[in-house]
């Protein structure tokens, strides 16, 4: 039996990251492979030395623990080969597109959020980092201060309003 897999139907997640966003997936990489995996391998040689591997824990431990970092090392190498940075405002920055920090109001409640479009490696729900490939970025793309759109989100249905749309001097200020 093969391990094909058929594509993803929605396709591949947006290649698109900000500048900040690159240099930690970089810098992941580089301290997994420089650092942390000579160590854990320097570890599983000393844990193999004390003899019987099948009921050496250290043993087993480190063994996973390389298998994790080693996937995790391929993920990043291939990503950040493909991966397309975006380092400059777009042409019309009255209007939301990647990099973009957008207040947006409930219509119904008033309450505002502020949210951040960014990679798909990049999200972060404590700081309001939303992914590209998200259905409220991509009901937000292109739209502009005042204008009022539906979006339905886990929570249900929305309709909200773009109070204001901001651009870092550049996208790679994280």
């Amino acid at each position: 039996m093969s391990r094909w897999r058929p594509p993803n139907p929605d396709g591949p997640a947006s290649l698109y990251i900000t500048r900040a966003g690159f240099e930690r997936l970089k810098a992941e990489y580089e301290h997994l492979w420089r650092e942390r995996r000579p160590e854990v391998v320097r570890a599983i040689t000393a844990a193999a030395a004390e003899g019987d591997r099948s009921e050496n824990a250290e043993y087993i431990y480190r063994k996973k623990e390389l298998r994790e970092i080693d996937a995790r090392v391929h993920y990043l190498q291939r990503r950040l080969a493909d991966f397309k940075v975006v380092e400059s405002k777009p042409g019309d920055a009255g209007r939301v597109f990647f990099g973009a920090s957008v207040t947006v109001a409930d219509v119904a409640t008033g309450e505002e959020r502020t949210y951040r479009i960014v990679g798909g490696d990049e999200v972060d729900s404590a700081t309001g980092s939303i992914s590209i490939d998200s259905p409220l970025a991509r009901a937000m793309m292109k739209k502009g201060e005042g204008d009022a759109f539906r979006v339905r989100l886990p929570a249900g249905e929305m309709e909200l309003e773009i109070v204001a749309i901001a651009y870092a001097e550049s996208t790679s200020a994280g």
